[in-house]
């Protein structure tokens, strides 16, 4: 049996540290440093609300102490606020110049004390006659140990009640923030004398018969009214995390725990957020005919004392911190945009533009808002593709590297699941709206595969948020907008389970055109028999499979924690496209206007096309740390936009175009020269260079295959250029 703890002794043990702790404040002087000393005198100033105090410290100054908190962390917790409040008076050196409502209910509360007191001169405790919640401005917090283990939801049992415990899991709901009454303030309505009553459940039963000494002895029976202006409320908030998908056994559905948050700890968390919550397992107390009703089961909850937003597969803090030396050297490099695209998923060979347009996907542009008008900047991407092409491996690849990001399955997933849902919140039983899918992944990634198994009624429920980045809601009486600011990943099979060339677009796909236009790229990933590139994909699954990791490449691949670094420091920037631009980008959508008509079997060009490329441009200017969007950003997100349309034609021209660029280029300009203006023959037609790199840009050649080309054939005497390089002139 445990000995009878002397809490005097122990009280006297906190107030030693907390005025005696010090460390070296690491400067030339090596000045001693009292750290909760200045944490006391922000209190005595109202600079402050909170006092956080490190159980690494405690466990420095005295080991014992730093065990008995973390076994009985809510006494202690009363324990360091009455030690706090005892010091005070000696850290205070100036008087608060503000005062709320209840410092001046207060101080008249003392003035009248002092005017009815028999002896003015004879020191006595005022404070004695308050509750000492009610005269207390502070909150005490605990921060467990950086080396204590982080619990599961699952693992958090009866062994842990009154404990100090860490918990991880992502936040599903979290409720407003409330006040919550701590100490409710009674006047009779026959003395005048005012009564007190602390509240410790989230519950009370209400004083109604006065209790004084002159109604007692009267028998007036006089009644208390609750007077809210002399009570004291406190910042209150309900949050449920659920645990990571990763820690439920296989069978099982993933546990959930409710946290309550007071005080300093509210608003530390929204729905979506990874967290580690430090607090208190505590059994809930209910009262009345509800403690009847639950008979002997009681449910439990955690007493926030912090709450951390964390990494998504790190067990450390999300802390994105600046970028080191080397790594900034590393991403200075020349071909840093290969590099980055080949770190996404290099176990998954080839799919080099995809990976690019991923790696475009995470850094997004910029969302433009002025007046009313709202286009947005994230970029939406489908990949659709024969089975067995990696589809599902980029896309949970894409999920565990986003800092923010939500995964589901077309099939798994309601109209209501990835919006909004109408539930009965369980503290106040009013009408609340739970965020699905796309609202907890706002301003991240929300990664959607068998998207064409999605019944049509579910699908239609993303159509707003693809365009307009809001979910609107008119369900039980609720009328409003969520913000769904997310990028749209999706992976869909054609129609009959592989692709079939010898059918148009439309039937493979099978996908309405209200829908496909809204994705800014559409992948069409064939699984074509070829020898070379079957042995070269053979070999790299073989590697993987024996050695659990992707073969050696010419670089090595950057690391997650580094890439979240550099795409976070991305996203700070925000590129403009300068007005030079202008007529090149708008020359650049005419033309590809123009091959849409030209050519029956291809998907359908809008203005959405050029905001999608005006998208990818500024999220390449981005990537470059750039504050203005360059001619090579433009012809970069043009050539991705012609790359993801070239799949989509399963013609010989495809084939031919891909394996000899400079003949397909020679071709184009060939074509450009009218049968009038050539007449007979070729010999002495000039052809204007900008015109030249305008149609081979939208046909998605970059401009180094194109000199490459002009060079080529300029050797064979075809044509020649003149010394400005402004005219191509045909020998």
């Amino acid at each position: 049996m445990d000995k009878v703890r002397d809490y005097g002794e122990i009280k006297d043990r906190c107030r030693k540290f907390l005025t005696e702790f010090n460390s070296n404040d690491g400067g030339t002087n090596n000045q001693k440093c009292f750290k909760y000393g200045e944490m006391m005198k922000n209190l005595a100033h109202r600079d402050e609300v909170g006092i956080y105090v490190d159980l690494d410290d405690v466990a420095e100054y005295d080991s014992e102490l730093s065990d008995l908190i973390k076994e009985n962390a809510l006494r202690y917790q009363k324990l360091f606020a009455e030690t706090v409040e005892q010091l005070l008076p000696e850290y205070k050196e100036r008087e608060v110049s503000f005062q709320d409502l209840l410092d001046v209910y207060i101080e008249h509360r003392i003035t009248m004390e002092r005017r009815n007191h028999p002896n003015p001169d004879e020191e006595w405790d005022w404070r004695s006659r308050y509750p000492a919640d009610l005269m207390r401005r502070f909150e005490v917090y605990f921060k467990t140990n950086s080396d204590a283990k982080t619990l599961p939801i699952r693992e958090v049992k009866a062994a842990h009640i009154g404990k100090l415990t860490n918990v991880r899991g992502i936040v599903i709901r979290a409720t407003e923030v409330k006040p919550m009454m701590s100490v409710a303030t009674y006047t009779c309505d026959k003395c005048g004398v005012e009564t007190y009553q602390p509240i410790t459940s989230p519950s009370f039963n209400p004083l109604t018969m006065c209790s004084s000494d002159e109604c007692k002895t009267n028998k007036s029976g006089g009644r208390l009214f609750l007077q809210n202006r002399g009570s004291k409320f406190t910042k209150f908030q309900e949050i449920k995390i659920q645990e990571h998908s990763d820690m439920v056994p296989i069978g099982n559905i993933p546990r959930s725990l409710t946290v309550y948050c007071r005080g300093e700890t509210t608003r530390a968390a929204t729905p979506g957020d990874h967290v580690s919550v430090t607090g208190v397992f505590l059994p809930m107390l209910k009262s009345g005919f509800r403690q009847l009703q639950q008979g002997l089961i009681t449910d439990s909850y955690m007493e926030a004392h912090r709450v951390v937003k964390m990494n998504k597969t790190q067990e450390h803090e999300k802390d994105l911190g600046e970028l080191t030396e080397e790594e900034m050297a590393m991403f200075a490099q020349k071909d840093f945009y290969d590099q980055l695209a080949n770190s996404i998923a290099p176990e998954i060979y080839g799919h080099e533009d995809i990976k690019k347009a991923l790696l475009l996907l995470l850094v997004g542009g910029v969302n433009r808002n002025a007046n009313g008008l709202k286009i947005r900047g994230n970029i939406n991407i489908c990949l659709m593709g024969d089975p067995g092409v990696a589809k599902s491996q980029l896309l949970s690849y894409i999920d565990r590297l986003a800092p923010r990001s939500q995964y589901t399955t077309g099939r798994g997933s309601s109209g209501v699941g990835l919006t909004a849902a109408v539930m009965k919140d369980s503290v106040t039983g009013e009408m609340i709206l739970e965020g699905g899918a796309l609202v907890l992944a706002d301003q991240g990634v929300c990664c959607i595969d068998e998207f064409d198994k999605m019944m049509d009624g579910d699908r239609t429920a993303i159509h707003e948020v693809m365009e307009q980045q809001t979910i609107s809601i008119a369900k039980a009486g609720i009328m409003t907008s969520l913000n769904a600011r997310v990028s749209i990943l999706a992976a869909a099979n054609p129609a009959y389970g592989r692709y079939n060339p010898k059918k148009s677009i439309e039937h493979n796909i099978q996908l309405p055109a209200a829908l496909l236009s809204r994705f800014d790229l559409l992948w069409l990933i064939q699984d074509k028999p070829n020898h070379d590139n079957d042995r070269k994909l053979a070999e790299h699954i073989t590697y993987v499979h024996m050695h659990s990791e992707h073969p050696p490449l010419k670089f090595t691949p950057i690391d997650m924690a580094a890439m979240r670094k550099y795409i976070a420091l991305c996203q700070q920037r925000t590129p403009v496209v300068p007005t030079t631009l202008t007529d090149y980008i708008t020359a650049a959508y005419v033309e590809l206007r123009k091959e849409s008509r030209r050519s029956s079997d291809t998907t359908f060009t809008s203005a959405r096309t050029l905001l999608s490329i005006m998208r990818l441009a500024t999220a390449l200017a981005r990537l470059r740390l750039g504050d203005i969007v360059e001619s090579d950003d433009i012809n970069e997100a043009m050539r991705l936009m012609e790359m993801s349309k070239d799949t989509l034609n399963a013609s010989s021209e495809t084939t031919f175009r891909k394996s000899k660029p400079s003949d397909a280029i020679y071709g184009i300009i060939v074509a450009m020269v009218s049968k009038k203006a050539r007449g007979d023959s070729y010999s002495g037609v000039s052809v204007k260079m900008s015109e030249v790199q305008q149609r081979c840009v939208a046909k998605g050649y970059t401009p180094d295959q194109l000199k490459t080309a002009i060079g080529d054939y300029e050797k064979l005497n075809l044509w020649y250029t003149n010394a400005s390089q402004t005219t191509l002139t045909f020998v």
